[in-house]
C-alpha cells in the first residue's frame, strides 16, 4: 500500500477502476468511480458491507450534482448553497444513470461536495464522480487519519491519498427531502440547530432501520473490538465494575479511580467541535490498549452533543 500526497497516482488508479481511500473533512473514505461495478464491488468487498446500505456519491459542483439528480427541492438548494462544499450530504431523487448498487436499488441518491482541498483537486482531475463510504471495515471505528486507514486494509487497496487529520472527525450529517420537509437521516459533524437557521424546524429520523434510507442508520456501527460502555455518571459506573481494567473516554473532566488504567479527554475546554474532531483518534487509541472495556461519558444532547451520542449509542451495541 501507498500512502502519499501524489493527486495525479490516486487519479490513475481510480481510473483503472481500483479503490483508493480519500482525506475528507470528515472522514476518510473508501473511493471508487461509480460508473464502474467492478470498483464499486470492491469497495463492498474491502469493507465487507452488506449491499443493501446505500454509498455517497462525492462531487466537485453543483451542475454535478444536477447531471445525477432529477429533483432539487427548494430546502435542498438552500443548504446546499449555504453548506457546501462541506460537512452535509443531501438525499435526492436519482437519475437513472446512476447504477443501483450505488443506492441499494432506491429511487435517490446520496450526494455531497466535500471540503477538503485534496479530495476537491482529485475529483476535479477526473471525469466520474466518487463513490466513498467511510474507509473502515464495516461497523468498526471510522477513520480520521491515514495511518488508521493502512491499519486496517494493509495490501487490500493500493494507495492512501495522504491529506492529513481530518478536520471535522465526524461523518456528514445526512438530510432528507419528504413531502417538502427536511429530515435529518444521519446526525453528523453539521449540528441540527446550524441546519434550521437555513430551512426552518427539522426532523431527525436516524435511528435503528433494518433498510436504511441513508448510510449510518444501522444500530451497530463505528464500533472498536473492545466492549463500550456509553454512562452518565462514569465513577459510580467505574467503581462498580471490580478487578476489569477500565479505559476512560470524558468530554472535559478527568476522573481518578484505582479501576482506570488509561483516560482520553476529548476537549479540556469544553468544546463540541474540538471533542468531535477528536473523538474516532481517541477511540483508537483506546481500542489498543490491554483494557477489559471502554467507558465512555454521555455528551449533553445538543447541538454536535447529539451527533457524538449517536456515534456512541451505536458503538455500544
Amino acid at each position: 500500500m501507498i500512502i502519499s500526497s501524489d493527486i495525479s497516482q490516486a487519479a490513475a488508479f481510480l481510473q483503472a477502476n481500483d479503490v483508493v481511500a480519500i482525506p475528507t473533512e470528515t472522514v476518510y473514505g473508501l473511493a471508487a468511480n461509480i460508473y464502474s461495478e467492478e470498483a464499486v464491488r470492491k469497495i463492498f468487498e474491502v469493507k465487507e458491507r452488506p449491499l443493501f446500505n446505500p454509498l455517497i456519491v462525492h462531487l466537485h459542483s453543483i451542475e454535478q450534482v444536477e447531471q445525477i439528480t432529477i429533483e432539487f427541492p427548494e430546502k435542498a438548494r438552500l443548504l446546499a448553497e449555504h453548506f457546501w462544499p462541506g460537512a452535509i450530504t443531501l438525499v435526492l431523487k436519482k437519475n437513472d444513470i446512476i447504477p443501483d448498487l450505488i443506492t441499494a436499488g432506491k429511487d435517490t441518491v446520496a450526494v455531497r461536495i466535500p471540503s477538503h482541498p485534496v479530495t476537491l483537486s482529485l475529483l476535479k482531475e477526473i471525469p466520474f464522480p466518487l463513490a466513498a463510504p467511510s474507509a473502515n471495515p464495516f461497523n468498526r471505528i471510522s477513520p480520521t487519519r491515514s495511518q488508521h486507514v493502512a491499519a486496517y486494509f494493509r495490501d487490500k487497496i493500493p494507495m492512501v491519498l495522504e491529506g492529513g487529520a481530518c478536520e471535522k472527525g465526524l461523518e456528514s450529517t445526512i438530510v432528507g427531502f419528504e413531502n417538502d420537509e427536511a429530515v435529518i437521516y444521519r446526525l453528523g459533524s453539521t449540528a441540527p440547530e446550524e441546519l434550521e437557521k437555513v430551512v426552518g424546524e427539522i426532523r431527525i429520523r436516524n435511528k435503528k432501520e433494518n433498510t436504511p434510507l441513508a448510510p449510518g442508520m444501522l444500530a451497530k456501527h463505528y464500533s472498536p473490538k473492545t466492549k463500550l460502555y456509553l454512562v452518565d455518571d462514569v465513577i459510580n459506573f467505574v467503581n462498580n465494575q471490580e478487578n476489569k481494567k477500565i479505559a476512560v473516554l470524558s468530554f472535559q473532566n478527568s476522573y481518578n479511580s484505582l479501576n482506570i488504567q488509561h483516560i482520553e479527554v476529548l476537549s479540556m475546554k469544553g468544546n463540541l467541535e474540538e471533542a468531535a474532531s477528536a473523538l474516532y483518534d481517541s477511540l483508537h487509541k483506546l481500542d489498543e490498549l490491554d483494557v477489559d472495556m471502554i467507558v465512555a461519558e454521555r455528551f449533553s444532547d445538543e447541538g454536535l452533543g447529539k451527533s457524538i451520542n449517536d456515534r456512541l449509542e451505536r458503538a455500544s451495541k
